[in-house]
């Protein structure tokens, strides 16, 4: 490694241990609204200025700010998709960050600033935020709308495109969590694309400058997740304002926040997007990414689909009288509700069989053990105020889980680890796909696991995923 490569992994480590100070403490998780980032707007100052750009189809401002002097212009662009908030959520550390002085990084914001004009459009689709939701109010997804502009939002970021003509465009997404770094069984926690502007993925001069500065990004972003970062898949979509920007003739550059174990809050990811902007817009600043092998961007492991959120290995469950061993996948789905926090876990059995070539990112062995049916209370509760009556860790021991309620509410999600039951019968024997994963692992009449709603840990985290079927 060069002195300039350790130098610039230097300066990656310093921003990465310094994000804290910049970290804007208003954002504590990803559901935030267009209402959110308002006051925070109002509030920047300094080399930063503010502006609206437009708005959206239900007459939310999409705003625009402005930061730098230099000659080459660069157009950052976050949450084009309404519930794809990390980068957003970094943007505003970079703000803070742009903003402050005298704490060392002071050489590293004057090369910016004076070689760039840079231009941060946070929540592109403001209307998609506020439902928490990809598509915009028009139910139609942005990143599909290049071509005919339907979305007025869309219109806007080609108008942006058009006008500022920038060098290098962000283009800020999060991607599904459950994404692995080729067929390993490690997460893929940032995705970068280069992405294609024909169909036969040439590369000119404007695609290779995003494999540079992708490159550069990576190797910055391995010393804090070694082997987690992949590349997405390239194939040319005519739709999508990616592969059309970047024949339009500014350089797009695709950075995917995918998913880290432990945070679905994403904040470690958030950090890593900091990082990762920050070291390519010292690199535009300063050119030094023509120095990078655009063939090292082809060496980046591609996403690959090998990953659930809980596996279970090498389970018995009885199929007409004999037992058959199956692997179940498992994956724990975010359900929007009106709810305070705004969403709720609705978990699905998503495969079954043989699945050896697939990995979780937590793994039982349930070699020995039979998977049945959880138990069901006997009696009907009139409302879910009723299960403080019960002595449910009693309950829970026995492997009763499951409670029919007449009045269940729709909006309303015990916070207890039950699944209940608004009309029916939890699901039997086969074990069936795409059912709400609630059953025992027994080995004899010992239960080892209970599971609810796909969730078997009593952790207090873990609890809160009670489910409604």
């Amino acid at each position: 490694m060069s002195v300039l490569d350790l130098q610039a992994q230097e300066l990656s480590r310093r921003l990465h241990d310094a994000h804290e100070t910049y970290k804007e403490k208003t954002f504590t998780h990803r559901r935030f609204k267009h209402k959110d980032i308002l006051p925070l707007l109002n509030a920047l100052g300094g080399p930063l200025s503010v502006s609206q750009a437009g708005e959206s189809l239900e007459k939310r401002s999409i705003h625009q700010v402005k930061a730098g002097t230099g000659k080459t212009n660069v157009l950052l662009w976050s949450q084009m998709h309404g519930d794809e908030a990390t980068a957003t959520m970094a943007m505003f550390d970079i703000f803070n960050f742009l903003q402050a002085k005298n704490d060392g990084f002071d050489e590293l914001r004057q090369s910016i600033l004076s070689n760039t004009t840079l231009y941060f459009v946070p929540m592109l689709n403001p209307d998609g935020a506020e439902r928490f939701q990809r598509r915009t109010a028009t139910d139609i997804d942005m990143n599909r709308d290049a071509l005919r502009l339907q979305t007025p939002e869309g219109a806007l970021l080609k108008n942006l495109q058009q006008t500022l003509k920038p060098l290098v465009g962000f283009n800020l997404h999060d991607q599904n969590p459950r994404y692995s770094v080729g067929k390993t069984g490690r997460q893929a926690v940032v995705s970068f694309l280069a992405t294609a502007y024909d169909e036969d993925r040439n590369v000119n001069d404007v695609r290779q400058r995003s494999m540079q500065l992708i490159v550069g990004m990576n190797r910055a972003l391995q010393q804090f997740v070694p082997g987690q970062v992949a590349r997405y898949d390239d194939e040319f979509e005519p739709r999508a304002f990616g592969d059309n920007i970047q024949k339009w003739g500014t350089t797009l550059i695709l950075i995917e926040s995918g998913g880290f174990k432990g945070d679905p809050e994403k904040m470690t990811i958030r950090r890593l997007n900091f990082v990762a902007i920050l070291t390519a817009l010292k690199a535009i600043a300063e050119g030094s990414y023509k120095q990078e092998n655009s063939a090292e961007y082809q060496a980046i492991p591609e996403n690959g689909r090998a990953l659930f959120d809980v596996l279970i290995r090498n389970a018995t469950v009885i199929r007409e009288g004999r037992p058959v061993i199956v692997d179940v996948g498992i994956n724990h789905n975010e359900a929007n509700t009106k709810d305070a926090n705004g969403f709720h876990y609705k978990s699905s059995v998503e495969d079954l069989g043989d699945l050896s070539t697939f990995y979780g990112l937590d793994e039982i062995d349930a070699t020995g053990l039979t998977l049945v049916p959880a138990y069901t209370y006997p009696d009907t509760l009139d409302s879910i105020s009723d299960l403080a009556k019960l002595d449910l860790t009693a309950l829970r021991n026995d492997g009763v889980v499951a409670f029919k309620i007449r009045k269940a509410p729709k909006e309303h999600f015990p916070t207890q680890a039950v699944h209940i039951l608004d009309d029916g019968e939890l699901p039997g024997q086969p074990l069936e796909l795409e059912q709400i994963p609630t059953f025992l692992l027994k080995k004899g009449n010992k239960i080892e696991y209970r599971f609810v709603n796909g969730f078997w840990k009593e952790s207090p985290a873990e609890s809160q995923n009670g489910v409604i079927d």
